[in-house]
């Protein structure tokens, strides 16, 4: 079945030509309104990426994903391997919210809070366009043969993008490992931890692989979001689009002409300058609607509207609109869809600050001994050995650990001789009880006893053991 010829844009994409080979982007530099906005928002992510690793709350490092270790920190909050159902819907809301978003307002996401978005147009590009210019010369330096002014500045070129992709690895591995554990290899030399720096110099040359040669290719072809976009828009979401209606008129597009009255001859305010399709950063036509490789930059925006403001037509050719907007004038509104989701992000949010609140910073679990039976001591007394773990989920450390049972009558032992114990910061303390009951307090052989944990006489933690005893015919 062929394709009708106003959808054959859809069956390439802009960074492959007709031979299947790489065509390279050279994006008109953007300025503008929208421009301005995204670089405020840029900047301060950027700001707020490098920071996270080395800010503390309460002792807890902002953001941390210690996959190793299997430690994660969200916004200061400390999660274990026992937190693990936590760390799961705290990763749900996520995606339900960046769901809900895509819903209303397309790609949003994409354009402006996307690190690859931010990096790419922010950084790399920004040094791009200070050392070789703006498109055209771009294009030019391109073409040119490898002379002295080529070299020295595409070496110069590489040169940043390298030290740059260094500096994210680095920043990288913070997340991973800490940002303390970070500056303490820095300060001993990368050579006294080469089990780090190899992994270092690799993210390094992935980072420079993606933002100096895979760029725009990263959103296009390997980030799965912008296929999404096929299920989760429909004609009411809000994305950057082309109002065909005022842009083509009843007879198309045109070249402008001055002084020429182009809606007396039934043409569009559209005056086919191809200024957007120069700045997009993938290289797409927005006139030809909603795109999969479109992230929503507004680049096109700003761009359309420097024209239409030079040749004194109204602004907003291209626009953030929905489809049905553009064809209904319908202003935006909720839809079913987006309460559905708002419901489901609200619900979780609550589940996950109830979690939260009910989580104590000290996790105990205590268990009997594998393959132990029960010890019969004088004075009828039942004695079972435990194994005990503490988990400190705190950054300070917990001294003075004791337990003392709830239910029943006895005594707790540890095979240390030590009355109490403490548990390190981030840490945990682990070892071997034994509980002692008068056979005559027991009811058969299984029996529930509640023991307390205690931090210098504090209740901090409660669990519950199986206490194995003789059988009762009774």
């Amino acid at each position: 079945m062929e394709t009708p010829e106003n959808e054959v844009f859809r069956d390439s994409i802009a960074t492959i030509d007709e031979e299947g080979k790489r065509s390279w982007i050279f994006p008109k530099k953007p300025s503008g309104a929208f421009y301005e906005k995204r670089k405020i928002v840029s900047y301060i992510l950027l700001a707020f990426l490098f920071a996270a690793p080395f800010v503390k709350i309460n002792g807890n490092q902002f953001l941390m994903f210690n996959v190793l270790e299997r430690r994660f920190n969200i916004f200061g909050f400390p999660f274990w391997p026992q937190d693990f159902h936590l760390f799961v819907i705290s990763m749900i809301i996520g995606v339900v919210f960046i769901t809900l978003f895509t819903v209303g307002f397309g790609r949003i996401f994409c354009g402006w809070i996307c690190p690859q978005t931010i990096f790419m147009e922010m950084v790399f590009r920004r040094i791009e366009y200070w050392i070789e210019g703006d498109r055209n010369k771009q294009m030019r330096l391109a073409r040119q043969k490898w002379n002295s002014e080529k070299i020295r500045k595409r070496l110069l070129k590489w040169f940043i993008f390298l030290v740059v992709s260094f500096l994210i690895a680095n920043v990288f591995l913070a997340y991973l490992i800490g940002g303390d554990e970070l500056l303490r290899y820095v300060k001993e030399g990368p050579f006294q931890h080469m089990g780090t720096l190899i992994p270092l110099l690799i993210f390094t040359a992935v980072f420079y692989f993606v933002f100096a040669w895979f760029r725009e290719q990263v959103c296009i072809i390997a980030c799965p979001y912008g296929r999404l976009q096929g299920v989760l828009l429909d004609t009411k979401s809000i994305v950057v689009a082309y109002d065909h209606k005022r842009g083509e008129g009843e007879n198309g597009r045109k070249k402008f002409r001055k002084n020429e009255d182009r809606e007396a001859l039934g043409h569009g305010d559209c005056i086919d300058c191809f200024q957007c399709v120069h700045v997009c950063p993938t290289g797409i036509d927005i006139r030809n609607g909603t795109q999969l490789e479109c992230v929503n930059c507004t680049a096109c925006i700003d761009e359309c509207d420097t024209i239409m403001e030079k040749i004194n037509l109204p602004k907003g050719l291209i626009r953030y609109a929905s489809e049905e907007n553009i064809e209904k004038k319908t202003p935006f509104k909720l839809t079913a869809r987006m309460k559905g989701y708002i419901a489901v992000l609200v619900i979780l949010i609550g589940v996950l600050a109830g979690m939260l609140a009910l989580r104590n910073d000290v996790e105990a679990r205590i268990l009997r001994l594998p393959g132990q039976l029960y010890e019969h001591k004088e004075n009828n007394i039942i004695s079972n050995v435990y194994t005990y773990k503490l988990v400190n989920k705190t950054s300070q450390e917990i001294d003075n650990i004791s337990f003392k049972l709830r239910n029943f009558e006895g005594e707790i032992k540890l095979v240390s001789n030590d009355d109490t114990f403490i548990v390190p910061a981030e840490g945990l303390a682990e070892g071997t009880l034994f509980i002692e009951l008068k056979e005559a307090d027991l009811s058969g052989d299984k029996n529930r006893l509640m023991i307390e944990v205690y931090s210098n006489d504090e209740l901090i933690e409660t669990t519950t053991v199986s206490f194995l005893g003789p059988r009762s015919y009774n």
